[in-house]
């Protein structure tokens, strides 16, 4: 139990992790985001570790802190302004013994960016602000089958 609170803890404190410093992990075990080419002409965007603006990336890294919990194949089913979904695969570090020694595990999910926002004074496209993880079939022992976590805004 004690690894599941740990990799619960993880998803769930993502959102102090990106908000305390929108910086790339420095324990980069999982691939950077990369862009590709947008399918929607929305301009709403989101917003990596990095705090690069990536439209419809096919990675997505959501333990900016540590690197231990990350989005694979991603497939976009939706881009709009006010919200993007898709599927993945979600991998997840069992951190046993510890977060150092771990093995990543994979995970069946979907997944929601909404809540878009811009910066006071921002000029350009606005970023979403929150993202939804939904484990459509296992999922790691006591984490709950859906997630909501706050992401990282452009820098200023």
């Amino acid at each position: 139990m004690r690894t599941a609170t740990k990799i619960g803890t993880a998803l769930l404190c993502t959102a102090a992790a990106v908000t305390a410093a929108v910086i790339p992990a420095t324990a980069a075990t999982g691939p950077a985001p990369k862009a590709v080419s947008a399918v929607s002409t929305t301009g709403t965007v989101l917003v990596d570790c990095a705090g690069q603006a990536r439209t419809q990336p096919d990675t997505y890294l959501l333990a900016c802190g540590d690197g231990n919990n990350y989005l694979t194949g991603i497939q976009w089913t939706a881009w709009t302004a006010d919200s993007a979904t898709a599927t993945a695969t979600d991998n997840a570090n069992d951190c046993k013994p510890d977060c150092a020694d771990g093995r990543f595990h994979t995970y069946p999910v979907t997944v929601t960016f909404d809540q878009p926002r811009t910066r006071a004074g921002q000029t350009g496209s606005p970023s979403y602000g929150h993202v939804t993880v939904h484990y459509t079939g296992d999922r790691p022992a006591g984490v709950p089958a859906t997630v909501s976590v706050p992401l990282p805004a452009l820098p200023a």
